[in-house]
């Protein structure tokens, strides 16, 4: 039942709140205001007239202080009035009543479609959560690599990180999904000798996947000691000696990098991933020479990329805030990276050539017979990624330092738009590069959630 229902007997209005009147001596000021300041001056002139005693030599001297006096009272009266009538303008320090909207009426209607967006994505995903009883691992409680996948659903390490992502972001607003849950099921999930590995890539662990969920756990509270055991397996073996094509490939340095930012941002190897990242940049003529980065850190690095040029952005910008402080190489790098993004001679920024999705390859020999390869497919949602990186407080600093404001608003938005037109119900979409199949891979999804959220919160403003 409402509160309304509950009142009995009839309505009455609330009285009216009580408003401070501040400090005594404005309040005098305020008085004398209200009199006006030649009324002011005239009291104090009839006072005075009564007061002054009678041994002032002459009448027309008694009448001559008074008028004075009078007189600076009066204009005293009148530069306290102004001065505080400009300080309650500047600082917008006026009283506002309980309940009254500051923003206009049709803006504070009802809540916005962000909100109804977020909530359809939490629906579909309580809905499509996977409950798997498994002889070995236990009770799995999680999602499958992407949403609706024919036959049996189960929760992969991938999926489930991802969805532990979302839920974080969406801040778990009632218990059919229990975080508690899905942070026992990755621990299940860990791999005999350590590790997560994708449901491609066999029973070895891998770097990218290990950070992915390490990352996630850090968030959910995962304790420090116990995730320290893992954060050494990925460490040691993401090395050139071990895993030589992961360490030349952008997109897994930048996400280890952002895992163990999480998971371990006292880690040593931290520094060593930013130095080789900064490394691997390239620079673009037909960008001012700008530095950017293409898919590969090494030898051939491919073209420039705004895509990997994002993600570098993203993982350099977070790491000079955990790890306190970079390098003048390292900073410029960053910097140059923001200003090739807000470059883009493309148009319009919603559709420009800068968003079109990528999709690449993660190519390993296998341990068990290095002359066959281990294939990992990875998709990548451009404009999610151009959203996170051009709201990095770093690029916003560079985009007013240069004058450019302008320039990044609009790419800003042409990329939110991009994203926000990849989803229905809060969900994003993947077309098959070899067929017209739609999948709808969990971290697509979390990608556009938390680009959409990270722009709201940027665009948030308390007065409307």
């Amino acid at each position: 039942m409402s509160q309304q229902q509950l009142r009995r007997g009839p309505s009455r209005p609330d009285p009216d709140p009580h408003l401070p009147h501040g400090p005594r001596p404005a309040r005098i000021v305020r008085w004398l205001g209200g009199l006006g300041c030649a009324a002011a001056g005239y009291a104090v002139f009839q006072s005075l007239v009564g007061v002054l005693p009678s041994s002032i030599d002459g009448e027309s001297a008694r009448y001559a202080i008074a008028v004075v006096s009078g007189l600076a009272t009066a204009v005293a009266a009148w530069l306290s009035a102004a001065l505080l009538r400009s300080r309650y303008a500047d600082s917008d320090n006026s009283p506002v009543l309980p309940g009254q909207l500051t923003g206009t009426a049709s803006a504070m209607s009802g809540p916005g479609p962000l909100s109804a967006l977020f909530s359809a994505a939490y629906d579909t995903l309580a809905e499509q959560v996977c409950v798997v009883d498994d002889p070995v691992r236990g009770r799995l409680t999680g999602w499958s690599h992407s949403l609706g996948e024919s036959g049996p659903g189960r929760p992969t390490s991938v999926g489930t990180a991802y969805g532990l992502h979302i839920m974080l972001d969406l801040g778990m607003p009632e218990g059919r999904i229990g975080a508690g849950d899905l942070v026992d099921t990755l621990w299940r999930l860990r791999l005999p000798d350590g590790g997560w590995s994708a449901r491609s890539q066999g029973s070895e662990a891998r770097p990218e996947v290990t950070a992915l969920v390490l990352g996630a756990l850090a968030r959910a509270g995962a304790s420090r000691e116990r995730l320290a055991a893992e954060v050494e397996v990925c460490e040691a073996g993401f090395t050139h000696e071990l895993d030589r094509a992961g360490r030349e490939l952008t997109h897994v340095v930048t996400t280890v990098l952002r895992g163990l930012l999480r998971a371990a941002p006292g880690s040593d190897a931290l520094s060593l991933l930013r130095d080789a990242l900064v490394e691997g940049a390239v620079t673009d003529p037909r960008r001012e020479h700008r530095r950017c980065w293409g898919y590969r850190l090494a030898p051939f690095h491919g073209p420039p990329s705004p895509l990997h040029t994002a993600q570098a952005v993203v993982a350099l910008d977070r790491a000079a805030r955990v790890l306190g402080g970079e390098s003048a190489n390292g900073r410029a790098a960053r910097e140059d990276g923001v200003r090739w993004l807000l470059a883009c001679p493309d148009a319009p920024h919603d559709a420009c050539l800068d968003l079109a999705n990528l999709r690449e390859e993660v190519r390993r020999p296998r341990t068990d017979d290095p002359s066959r390869h281990e294939v990992l497919n990875v998709r990548h949602f451009t404009a999610s990624w151009v959203v996170r990186a051009l709201l990095t407080p770093g690029a916003r600093d560079i985009a007013r330092e240069d004058g450019l404001e302008d320039e990044w608003r609009e790419r800003l938005n042409g990329a939110v738009s991009a994203v926000w037109a990849g989803q229905a119900d809060g969900i994003w979409t993947w077309v098959r590069d070899d067929t017209s199949e739609l999948r709808r891979p969990m971290w697509m999804t979390y990608q556009g959630l938390s680009a959409l959220r990270a722009h709201a919160i940027w665009v948030y403003q308390p007065n409307g």
